[in-house]
């Protein structure tokens, strides 16, 4: 058995604001290159759940600079057809289609799959288990790319740890999404006793020498966990509980007895999602459950941006590059958590 190492989570440090000379969040760049023509000038996407990314999510990210990643719980027809309205809802740009990504799984008919995207103009193929760091993984990813070629971007995962992250680049991986166990509805820690805390994950996975792009998928709660990501070392981050509950969600808005307004939203590895989409349920590892109806997932956006860019100028960052390289993080104490929160409603007058 190894000796114990100390874990970071999101909520266990913060960024020491340092000198800045940034007059105008407006000139702070937070775009992202992903590479194989992938520019996201918001560093967002929406993760392929089937409670949050189809055509109406897909084309408000694309609208804000950001992007979706259709999910695969459907028909290979249906997916397509997802894909083909987030084009007509935004533009007749070809560029989106590049943007737009589209999940597939590691077996069954995920070739058949991804080749109908491709034909459709997809140049983002998501390759979506929960366990990444898999033999089964290596083949699809092997298989993808011997079939495709070098201009399809492949973004894989999920792996938590350094070694799973530089396999999965060695592989044919162009980005890697790093994080299991940390989503608000996953329940991988406690079903299996397996993960790493969020930030910890992105840190190690850091250091890797190999050319690939990192993912902070999981775990993020707000703008000021996506500025930690990025300056521990992400690219870009994958969101779900972020946007759950909005206009843009697939589902209909539900109302109770009170006049509450609200929406499905589900871990894709919940007994309720295996069931509806496998008829079964083996290991489940998430929740469903309802959020409260938020509007339109766009005022969402904007807020999120405005928090991203206030960081960066509290580290004197123009860019994600800037980020990382002036980052400066400080372990805080849980008297420190609850200090950084608004602590007015817990004041006892």
């Amino acid at each position: 058995m190894r000796a114990f190492d100390r874990c970071l989570s999101y909520d266990d440090v913060l960024l020491k604001p340092q000198y800045s000379e940034i007059t105008s969040r407006g000139d702070i760049n937070i775009g992202t290159d992903l590479g194989n023509g992938i520019f996201l000038e918001l560093p967002i996407f929406s993760s392929p759940m089937d409670t949050i990314s189809e055509a109406s999510m897909g084309a408000a990210m694309h609208r804000a600079g950001a992007s979706a990643i259709v999910h695969r719980y459907n028909s290979i027809e249906n997916q397509v057809r997802q894909i083909n309205i987030i084009r007509s809802l935004c533009t007749q740009d070809t560029y989106l289609n590049l943007m737009t990504g589209a999940a597939i799984g590691v077996s069954g008919d995920y070739l058949e799959r991804a080749t109908e995207v491709y034909r459709a103009g997809g140049r983002l193929i998501c390759v979506d288990v929960a366990h990444g760091h898999h033999a089964m993984m290596r083949q699809a990813i092997s298989t993808l790319r011997n079939t495709f070629g070098a201009d399809l971007h492949i973004m894989a995962g999920n792996v938590a740890t350094l070694e799973g992250l530089n396999d999965l680049a060695d592989w044919g991986a162009d980005s890697v999404r790093c994080n299991i166990g940390g989503g608000s509805i996953c329940s991988t820690r406690v079903q299996t006793g397996h993960g790493m805390p969020g930030l910890q994950t992105i840190m190690d996975c850091a250091k890797s020498d190999r050319n690939v792009k990192i993912i902070a998928d999981g775990g993020i709660k707000n703008s000021g966990d996506i500025v930690k990501a990025l300056a521990a070392g992400a690219d870009a981050v994958m969101c779900g509980s972020l946007f759950a509950g909005t206009s843009e969600t697939p589902g209909r808005v539900h109302e109770d007895l009170d006049g509450h307004k609200w929406k499905s939203y589900r871990g894709m590895a919940s007994k309720e999602a295996q069931v509806e989409w496998h008829g079964r349920y083996s290991s489940f590892e998430g929740v469903a459950t309802r959020v409260p109806y938020r509007g339109s997932v766009n005022d969402i956006l904007k807020d999120i941006e405005r928090g991203i860019r206030s960081g960066f100028s509290y580290s004197g960052a123009l860019t994600i590059e800037e980020l990382q390289a002036k980052a400066q993080f400080l372990i805080q104490t849980s008297s420190g958590l609850s200090e950084s929160g608004s602590h007015i409603s817990h004041r006892q007058w």
